[in-house]
């Protein structure tokens, strides 16, 4: 039997679809709710799990309560024990409720009102480590990957505890993640049923959100954790720093404005190559958020999903993203204001993917991603696309995971 730790952090991802760059902090997550943001941590981490339903009889699951793991693991049938915590306790038993897939107890009720932290993240794992789980998979953002880091680190087994994240969150720089849920799924499936899985030291990397949100990215090594690794499973170290040429994003700039048609709604993606867009139309577009231009004019910058997509209705719309440098997510970090409902109201000929060329041979022919937290909808994008990567100039290439 193959013992996993599982741990969810609820709130991450929370403040993407909402334009707040992050989910770092009660403020935060408190806005977030605020402007109607919906958690998609169990969502996503229900899509990792589902994967492994073929090797199920082989696999139980120490988990956390509630929305923490619990939800999921009984929604999926799988067994499972639940770990004695209650939100930001500082002492934690050693004893266990055993399940097979079903919720029971009064463990399970209220749980729309238990607030999760931080401090209960680094207790589960402790205590997950204390019941000699074979892996810790966790669901979250570089925050989440930062507190796996801080347990395993004050236990000195930040080399020895194998570990492996699923993408929840806004920002991950972090090369402790699957590049999908799905994906961190086939590589847990790889370990269970024996096949050859590399071993690597991934770094956990995390972002100062307040000079994110200023536009500034500055990003802070905290140290590596043993990941599992699949060459098309996991996720490179954001590259955030790599010096592309001006003339580049100048000329894909021009050949786009060129394109660019009379009463039809432009969304400018997030990204330094979208931005020299608006830099070039003189308009001051936002750096990491979701603006749109109409007619060369800015009517609405940074804005929410729900803004967007109610923008959007009834109209004529063509969307400009970029790939993220070094990770290939042309959906699914740092965008998630472009939702499954979003892209679905767009012509897939109105979407148009502009890199550089040095971006593009930066990916080292690894595909780009789609990781809109709608599996269907990924899939419906696998495949080969046009990339603008010059005046009238573009290349062609793969969108989808090298194994689907």
């Amino acid at each position: 039997m193959y013992k996993i730790g599982l741990i969810i952090n609820p709130m991450a991802g929370i403040g993407g679809a909402v334009g707040l760059k992050g989910s770092d902090g009660d403020d935060i997550v408190a806005e977030a709710k605020k402007r109607g943001a919906v958690p998609q941590a169990g969502h996503r981490t229900f899509h990792c799990l589902q994967t492994l339903k073929s090797v199920k009889e082989q696999l139980h699951f120490i988990c956390c309560p509630d929305a923490m793991g619990e939800e999921v693991l009984s929604k999926l049938g799988y067994s499972f024990s639940v770990l004695p915590m209650t939100p930001c306790c500082s002492e934690f038993t050693s004893k266990f409720t055993s399940k097979a897939g079903s919720k029971v107890g009064s463990n399970s009720e209220g749980v729309s009102e238990k607030e999760w932290s931080a401090v209960d993240t680094e207790g589960a794992v402790k205590l997950m480590v204390d019941q000699e789980v074979d892996l810790i998979l966790f669901a979250g953002g570089d925050g989440t990957a930062r507190n796996i880091f801080n347990a395993l680190d004050e236990l000195g087994d930040t080399h020895e505890q194998l570990v492996l994240g699923i993408p929840t969150g806004v920002k991950i720089h972090s090369g402790v993640y699957g590049v999908t849920p799905e994906a961190a799924g086939e590589i847990v499936r790889d370990l269970v049923t024996g096949e050859i899985v590399s071993l690597i030291e991934a770094e956990v990397r995390d972002i100062d959100e307040n000079a994110f949100r200023q536009g500034q990215v500055k990003t802070q090594f905290y140290g590596e954790l043993s990941v599992p690794a699949a060459a098309s499973c996991l996720q490179q170290v954001k590259n955030s720093g790599q010096k592309v040429e001006s003339i580049e994003l100048l000329d894909i700039a021009t050949y786009v404005i060129e394109m660019m048609q009379k009463d039809i709604l432009y969304i400018i993606g997030p990204g330094s190559t979208t931005k020299s867009i608006t830099d070039e139309l003189t308009l001051e577009g936002t750096l990491l958020g979701v603006d749109v231009v109409l007619n060369e004019k800015l009517i609405a910058k940074d804005v929410v999903e729900s803004e967007l997509f109610n923008l959007i209705k009834g109209r004529v719309v063509r969307l400009i993203v970029t790939a993220i440098g070094g990770q290939g997510h042309i959906f699914g970090r740092g965008n998630q204001q472009l939702s499954p409902r979003v892209l679905k109201s767009i012509e897939r000929k109105n979407i148009w993917v502009v890199a550089t060329k040095s971006k593009l041979q930066g990916l080292e022919k690894r595909p780009l991603i789609v990781d809109s937290g709608d599996p269907v909808l990924d899939k419906e994008f696998s495949g080969f696309i046009p990339v603008i990567t010059g005046y009238e100039e573009k290349a062609i290439y793969q969108v989808g995971l090298k194994n689907q």
